[in-house]
């Protein structure tokens, strides 16, 4: 396959040869990092980095493209990333990257990155992602209180006493935020400028795990 440096794509950002440009979308699709692929493909690491900060910034803009609702069964959920390790944690904790999570059961995770975890920020995020009418499955932070007065069936699990009672947990998009902290960790430390780019690339990895993801990333590249 040839990619030739089309005016306007994303390709033309930086210069690099076709194949070049094949290897090193391989090599992203295979998790390796720009230290690695800068080894591999005997070129500089500033060019390397560069060029997955392309791929990433490739796939959020495909992302938000999207206008898919989810529907059916949904979990919500609020993670923190980065900030000091010391001091106060979870919700409240400073200096933290604030990600709502919506994940709708047998389908897809959506991500986004919030200000607060205010209702006025988390409702204004599910009504632009979730179907009015579904069920939506929350823990009992006073957040998610008003999700009744929007149209959802809302039901929620108390931590303090249980992870699970039947139906109503939210294992599922936990485990979404276990898969990322997992991949993002390797990077030690990512800006607040770029982690948007880095937390959609993980939201994509998470929903095409166990496709062939290749065929994908040249797809964004050549858009």
């Amino acid at each position: 396959m040839d990619l030739k440096p089309l005016k306007n794509t994303k390709i033309s950002l930086l210069n690099l040869s076709s194949s070049e440009w094949l290897s090193l979308l391989k090599l992203f699709e295979l998790s390796i990092s720009a230290r690695k692929a800068s080894q591999e493909l005997h070129i500089s690491y500033k060019t390397a980095l560069k060029g997955f900060d392309i791929i990433r910034s490739a796939i959020t803009e495909s992302l938000s493209k999207s206008d898919e609702i989810l529907k059916g069964e949904i979990e919500l959920d609020e993670s923190y990333f980065g900030g000091k390790r010391k001091g106060k944690r979870g919700r409240g904790a400073g200096g933290k990257t604030i990600v709502f999570g919506i994940l709708e059961r047998g389908g897809k995770v959506s991500v986004s990155i919030v200000k607060d975890v205010k209702a006025e920020s988390l409702l204004g995020e599910t009504v632009k992602r979730v179907r009015r009418g579904s069920i939506v499955y929350t823990d009992q932070w006073k957040g998610y209180d008003s999700l009744m007065f929007c149209g959802y069936k809302h039901l929620n699990i108390d931590h303090q006493f249980k992870f699970k009672q039947g139906k109503v947990y939210i294992n599922g998009v936990e485990g979404f935020w276990s898969f990322a902290k997992e991949r993002l960790i390797k990077h030690h430390g990512i800006s607040k400028e770029k982690f948007l780019y880095y937390i959609k690339e993980m939201e994509w990895r998470y929903n095409n795990r166990g496709k062939d993801l290749y065929e994908d990333l040249i797809d964004f590249m050549l858009t």
